[in-house]
This record gives C-alpha cells, structure tokens and sequence, in this order.
C-alpha cells in the first residue's frame, strides 16, 4: 500500500518545505493551501495521514479536523499551528486529531510523529478493506438465482434491512436462512457492529438459557466467572435466532422480554442488564399453528413476524439450479486447484428433476462430491448419485443398476479402493457395499 501524506498550509513554502521533508522518507505527499483544495484530494486521493495549519484562509484548521474525520474516518489529522493553545489542543483532540503540535517544535517531533501516525492509519485501513471484503461476502449479491419468487425474498430483505424491525425468515431447511439474516445485517447501519448466530436447536433449555443470556458467577456448579451471553456479545448489533420454534415456553418469554424492553436477567443475577440488539429469527416450522397447540407463544409469534420473509424451495425456482450449481462448481474446483467446469444437458436436466429436500445445502454438498469424482471437465449424469437418476428412462445406460455400479466404481477409484472411505462418501454401511461389490462383480479399481 503505498503511503501517502496531505499537507493543508496557508503558508506556501513552509507547505513546500515541509513536503520536500517528508517526501525524503518515502512518502507521496500532496499539497494544498486551502481547506477545500485539501478536501478535494481527499476525496480524490486515497490519503492516510493529513497535516493541516490551525489558521486557514477559509476554515478553521480545528474544525476541518472534524470534517476530514467524519468523511474519511480511517485518515489521521496531526493539526500544526504557530501559536499553540490548551484549549485549541484539546478540541482538536476531541475532534478527532492524532495530535498537536506548535510550528518551531515540529523540526525534531514531526517525522516520529508522522511515521506513528501512518502506523496506526496503515491499520485502520487494512481493517476497513477487510470489512468491505465481509460486507462483500455476505451482502444481497450472495443471494444467487435470478426466479421471480427469490428476487421477491430479495426486495423484501433489501426493505426491512435499513430499519431495526425485527425479521422472522421461513422456509425449508436449507434454502437460505442464515445467508439472508447475514445480509439483512450487513446491508443495515449495524454492518461494522457483531453478527452473532445461534441454533436453538443445538443445546438443551438449560444450556441455551446460558448461551442467549449469560450467567453469573455461582449460579450453579461449575460457574467460576461471570460468562457474557450471546445477546450481550451481538450488542449494538443484529443476534440470528435459527430454528427458534425449538426455543421452551420459558425462555420465549424472556425473549419476548428483550424484544419489548431490551434487557434481560442473567442466570443466577438480580440486576437488570440492557442490550441495544436486533433480532432475526428463522424457522422451518409453522409457528402461528404451533402457537394455536400451546407449543408456541402466541404473543411471541406476534412480536417476532411484524416482518416476516418467506424464502422459496429449490424446487420452486429450478431455473435457478444451473446458476446455483455453476457457482459452486467454480468455487469448489478452484478449492481443490481443478479447471471449471461445465454440465452437459443431462447432467442439468438430472439436477432440475430432483427433489431437493435439502434445497441449496443438499445442491452444495452434491457439487463437491461431483468436483472431486470428476476426471473430465464436463460433467455428465453418471457422476450424481443413483437416487438422481429415479424415473429417467434413458435406455441401459440410465437403468438404476447401471447407473449404481458406474457411480461405485467412480468413487472407487476416487478412494484408491480403500472401502472403508468409499462406503462413507456413498453414504452407505461396509457391509452393504460389499454386497453390491458382489452383485455388480466390482474388483479393484485402477
């Protein structure tokens, strides 16, 4: 990255002084003798570390210190003036400078200082770069399918995103869930604060009540410290509630607490603790009917669908599987250094006519498994599983039996015809593939 230093003075050749000194260290330096010709190599530049004059032409030396911080947060202020101030030093401070320093002392002070300055921006830079890549990561251009049904989920997430409503997402296991709430929060005002997520469904009521809301020391055997909960770590950002129709009657009620009053008690605590949080919830069930049975809090259910977003399965937008597909295909072969790949007609005609129980995550872990068998960079139907075949009547080649020994045989081969690892990638007992060994007459493969 290379270092750049902006230099704001009135006051021409000490601006030029002061750049020739500082280009002898090996910094890019940029001049201006105004504030708004600073501003706008700012906004032109990519600037890490600005030295402005106190007294400007056009604005108060002090105050630009705040313009330039709210503007470029990542940017340090070293502020110089001629007659230095205790109070003009501690606004300047306060408004956001790295630090102060009076003309005549900046002989011997101003390079350490600039080099200490650059430390500390070069740093601030690299962590915004990384959070841009995040946001990246997980913002709606994750969200891959072009079908009529998902770019409707998509505009109604891209709604809510910029309020703190609370966010209820349905849907089938595996369509999503998760990937929505992350770019429901980073598309938010929330984006740099945590997003924390949690499956209800993966502790016992006990357990979960510690993880959600922490506890004190002592509480009950084996609590030493005091332990943070999951709300108090999303603080002043966005908690992820997955499978919450798993959540007791219980602790449904003490978050229906949090999401009324933003506070809660801690296990084992008397004293109220306050949390700035948004939540979003995801389920694969039917609440309103869980709640009409009594297994669901209906006051609950209430709160937490004030937005709700119902994601489609993959077997209502099958347009969109070759896209899916491709995507991972890519990703998964550049995971294992393989060239792209591409899917013949059959291969995408197999993947549209499945059912897909497990949507996008059953599409995903199919794809892998289809990267690593893959010896030719086109894909074709021999290499899915034998249940994507069911109901194809392609002649003997399609037939189940054949279309099941070609895919043992393949992964076989894959496996260096070790049986052990070949029967856990089809995903059935030894026993089992020893039979099939015998009925299709498979030896080893070369």
């Amino acid at each position: 990255m290379q270092q750049s230093v902006l230099i704001i003075d009135d006051e021409k050749k000490i601006c030029s002084l002061l750049a020739r000194i500082i280009e002898l260290e090996g910094f890019t330096v940029f001049q201006a003798n105004t504030a708004r010709e600073g501003l706008k190599i700012l906004a032109a530049q990519e600037v890490h570390v600005v030295i402005s004059d106190v007294k400007l032409p056009d604005m108060n030396g002090i105050e630009l210190v705040k313009q330039i911080k709210d503007s470029k947060p990542y940017t340090e202020v070293i502020s110089l003036t001629a007659f230095g101030t205790i109070q003009d030093g501690v606004k300047a401070m306060k408004n956001g400078a790295f630090d102060y320093i009076t003309k005549g002392d900046d002989n011997d002070k101003i390079i350490p200082l600039v080099y200490k300055a650059m430390d500390k921006a070069r740093l601030q830079f690299r962590v915004f770069e990384l959070e841009s890549k995040i946001q990246k990561q997980y913002d709606f251009s994750s969200i891959l399918g072009q079908s009529k049904v998902i770019l409707q989920a998509v505009d109604l997430a891209k709604r809510v995103a910029p309020t703190d409503t609370t966010v209820l997402l349905l849907g089938e296991t595996g369509t999503g869930k998760e990937v929505f709430a992350q770019a429901i929060h980073y598309e938010s005002p929330r984006k740099l604060k945590p997003f924390v997520a949690l499956n209800c469904s993966g502790f016992n009521p006990d357990l979960l009540e510690s993880e959600l809301f922490g506890y004190k020391q002592g509480a009950f055997t084996g609590a030493q410290k005091d332990k943070k909960g999951l709300l108090q770590e999303a603080n002043e950002g966005t908690l992820f509630l997955d499978e919450i129709g798993e959540m007791n009657l219980d602790l449904q009620a003490k978050l229906l607490r949090v999401l009324e009053s933003q506070t809660f008690i801690k296990v084992g605590d008397t004293q109220t603790t306050k949390v700035n949080v948004r939540i979003i919830a995801a389920t694969n069930r039917d609440l309103k009917a869980e709640a009409e049975e009594g297994r669901f809090r209906l006051d609950l259910f209430y709160r937490l669908s004030v937005f709700s977003i119902d994601l489609p399965s993959l077997k209502d937008r099958k347009s969109d599987i070759s896209l899916i597909a491709d995507h991972y295909l890519k990703q998964f072969a550049a995971k294992v250094n393989k060239p792209d790949f591409t899917m013949d007609e059959q291969f995408i005609a197999l993947l549209q006519n499945h059912g897909w129980k497990g949507n996008i995550r059953e599409l995903k872990n199919v794809i892998e498994r289809v990267v690593i068998l893959a010896d030719s960079t086109v894909l074709n139907a021999s290499l899915l599983p034998y249940e994507y075949h069911q109901g194809t009547v392609e002649g003997d080649s399609m037939k189940m039996e054949t279309v099941e020994k070609m895919h043992i045989m393949k992964v076989l081969k894959y496996t260096q015809n070790n049986k052990t690892e070949t029967s856990r990638l089809l995903g059935i007992g030894l026993t089992t593939l020893y039979r099939k060994l015998e009925e299709y007459h498979i030896g080893s493969i070369n």
